[in-house]
């Protein structure tokens, strides 16, 4: 007996196997290709971004802006729970392949009827039943589907922890950024100022020049005309200084944040922002989490695919039960109301009306949008990257050639003004040659906060000193 309780399954479980040999999955491929493209021909290897870089540039007052706002900020705490989602994953996949247990205790009144299969004495009685089980179950992974399921979720689990790190760049990048805005826009303020005062001092110079008679009205107006012309220009710093402080503010998440007049100059953050621009690392993509994220759900979706196809043939689960069952409550706990059963259950899908094939093809899809996702951030980082350090490397060479520029502009003013005070000089030269003046001071100043916005640009482009195989690792040990 035992011999013919084992074959039939076995015979069993070989037809099924021999049915789904001719299940139909011809036709359905992925289409998209995994692109690598060469960082650069002078790419190298570059030392790892410290992962809180933002010290580099030292700031103490940057330091606590950007550690506080890592603390409590929206989008970092929605991102750590789509991490937690994603690990819940896990555990539920790996659940997937381990056995099964379940107890059930049930009791029931029931009246048998008299016109149905319950034959006499039972007909039309009224009975108490009872059950009291264990069953067990276990899917035999026999073509991979579990195993897939689980190295999905770990595709996905990883991938959600990239942009977990992406979201933590993204937002310190963003206070740093924004943090020397409000430094440039301090600096303007201080030059509108001083712009507004030297054209105070100017009017109170015509005025004495007409009451002595040696100037007419003309200059007295056109001097008069620079002063709201100037406030203007103070208030305009003022307001964008305000928006900055505004932005800032909403990113640590609490409204007295630092303001113009309480910021570091932009000479003592100079040396950061000048440092000496490093190539591209031969190891960039694997430095940023965004193409980490991307090539991680790439994994995800090709074992997707191979849940789809598994989905094709037999599912084989081991099935056992045992337990007590009796009609009436009383003899429930006896040893003849025992019942036990053991076997394989074998389940083949023959007739799904395309079901398989629709979700097998839309799971290849699937695939070729990661795919292509992935191509796509491949070559945004490397723009991305690539556009910071022309930036730097434009930026300083401007620079020169603005604080050449600078001591020009200076000089031509202290010449018109001394000439104008002599008396050998027309005001409408004092004044083209102190615009280029105050001229050459904006620029140097947006070119400073330029710098630094781009130093910024960069340590983000590299990756902000994500460390791949320590976030995978995180994931893991979950």
């Amino acid at each position: 007996m035992k011999k013919i309780f084992i074959v039939r399954p076995l015979a069993g479980l070989a037809a099924a196997l021999a049915v789904a040999g001719c299940a139909d999955m011809g036709g359905i491929a992925p289409e998209a290709k995994l692109r690598e493209p060469a960082v650069a021909a002078t790419s190298a290897q570059v030392a790892p971004l410290a992962p809180d870089w933002w010290r580099e540039f030292g700031d103490a007052q940057l330091n606590a802006l950007v550690e506080e706002a890592l603390r409590g900020n929206p989008n970092l705490g929605v991102a750590q729970a789509r991490l937690r989602r994603a690990q819940a994953v896990i555990e539920s996949a790996h659940a997937a392949g381990l056995p099964q247990v379940n107890g059930a205790l049930e009791i029931t009144r029931q009246r048998y009827t008299e016109h149905g299969l319950i034959p006499p004495p039972l007909a039309g009685t009224i009975e108490d039943n009872g059950l009291l089980r264990l069953t067990g179950s276990w899917e035999i992974d026999f073509f991979g589907k579990n195993k897939a399921a689980l190295e999905s979720a770990l595709g996905g689990a990883r991938a959600a922890q990239a942009d977990a790190e992406t979201a933590r760049i993204v937002l310190a990048s963003n206070v740093a950024r924004t943090y020397f805005q409000l430094v440039g826009q301090q600096e303007q303020l201080a030059v509108a100022r001083r712009t507004l005062a030297q054209r105070e001092e100017q009017l109170r110079l015509v005025q004495q020049r007409v009451g002595a008679g040696l100037d007419t009205n003309l200059e007295l107006r056109q001097s008069e005309g620079a002063l709201p012309e100037a406030r203007q220009q103070s208030e305009a710093v003022q307001e964008q200084a305000q928006v900055a402080r505004n932005a800032l503010a909403a990113l640590v998440g609490r409204a007295d944040v630092p303001g113009a007049g309480s910021l570091p100059e932009l000479a003592t953050l100079a040396a950061a922002a000048n440092a000496p621009v490093p190539p591209l690392p031969a190891d960039l993509l694997g430095r940023r989490p965004d193409v980490a994220a991307a090539r991680w759900r790439v994994e995800a979706a090709s074992q997707d695919i191979t849940v789809a196809k598994a989905q094709f043939y037999p599912n084989v689960n081991l099935v056992a039960f045992a337990g007590l069952s009796s009609l009436g409550l009383g003899p429930l706990l006896d040893a003849g109301s025992r019942e036990w059963g053991i076997g394989p259950a074998i389940h083949l899908p023959i007739f799904e009306g395309g079901r398989l094939r629709a979700n097998l093809r839309g799971k290849t899809a699937d695939l070729d949008a990661a795919v292509e996702s992935y191509n796509a951030a491949v070559l945004e980082a490397i723009r991305d990257t690539s556009d910071q350090i022309v930036a730097l490397q434009s930026i300083a060479r401007q620079q020169k050639e603005q604080s050449d520029a600078a001591t020009a502009a200076e000089s031509a003013y202290q010449i018109a003004l001394q000439g104008y005070q002599a008396g050998l000089g027309n005001y409408l030269n004092v004044l083209a040659a102190e615009s280029t003046v105050l001229n050459q001071r904006r620029q140097g100043v947006n070119l400073a906060a330029r710098a630094l916005d781009a130093r910024v640009g960069l340590y983000r482009a590299l990756g902000g000193g994500y460390a791949p195989a320590a976030a995978e690792a995180a994931v893991t040990a979950q």
